[in-house]
């Protein structure tokens, strides 16, 4: 076991399954005391980050405190910072993570679904990072490290995801220019944007085995990602490793997006 994340206390969205679920983990191996779970609350999501925190708590000496609520909410933000304060003093690292993809076709989409996409997908990043910043400019010593998960969505475009790519091309450019705003409170944000990751947000397209094989035979590493893939990364942007890195956006696609052929 490392201890890039020494005695942090990491904060992290949509931590049930997934990308979430798996920087919950590492973060745990990694030293990490404390960690602040946030889930959407529906019975199945409750399930899960309760079993994630009987995981972590019994392989780590990390604790966890789960939060429940729809990230679209505002007072949803305003109560994980609550808890994580609440339950270990401070927070060091945000992993804002929590998303969503209804795959849909463009003339034909609901609106409903545009508006549900952008709720979850930015509104839910920005009032997260707002809301932890804030904490992060308070707290003594100052400072911490924000992690927003972006996308290769937010470089390219797909058919079925008119709603989502801007979503996620906007949580890079958040990162952005939060880096230019917080930097004088040593607070740096930073974009991880990885590529197609087999989670439960993409389960059903790619069912489609065709597709799935064009997407492996596109990749350079000839794999599709798992999520610790991706763990790994935002860790480094969380430790120290990178206290001199802000405002950049890291690229975990397996060479997917340089495979033009």
């Amino acid at each position: 076991m490392s201890n890039l994340l020494q005695d942090k206390v990491v904060c992290i969205t949509g931590a049930s399954r997934g990308i979430g679920r798996a920087c919950a983990v590492e973060s745990a191996k990694q030293g990490a005391r404390g960690l602040v779970l946030h889930y959407l609350g529906d019975p199945e999501t409750e399930a899960e980050v309760q079993s994630l925190r009987v995981y972590v708590e019994t392989f780590s000496d990390a604790k966890a405190a789960v939060v429940s609520g729809d990230i679209a909410n505002p007072e949803t933000s305003t109560k994980i910072v609550d808890v994580g304060v609440k339950t270990f003093g401070r927070i060091d690292v945000l992993v804002s993570n929590a998303g969503i993809c209804p795959f849909a076709e463009f003339l034909t989409m609901p609106h409903p679904i545009w508006e549900r996409t952008r709720q979850v997908n930015l509104d839910g990043s920005f009032f997260v990072v707002q809301a932890v910043a804030n904490q992060m400019k308070a707290q003594v010593p100052q400072g911490g490290s924000i992690i927003g998960v972006s996308s290769i969505s937010a470089l390219v475009g797909g058919e079925y995801q008119c709603h989502y790519t801007p979503t996620k091309a906007a949580i890079l450019s958040l990162m952005q220019s939060c880096a230019v705003a917080l930097g004088k409170y040593n607070i740096r944000a930073n974009a991880v944007l990885p590529g197609t990751i087999a989670t439960d947000i993409n389960k059903e397209d790619l069912s489609d085995v065709v597709k799935r094989e064009n997407m492996i035979k596109r990749t350079a590493l000839g794999r599709l990602g798992v999520p610790d893939d991706i763990a790994g990364p935002v860790v480094f942007l969380g430790s120290d490793l990178a206290k001199y890195v802000t405002g950049a956006s890291l690229l975990v696609d397996g060479g997917l997006f340089v495979n033009l052929q």
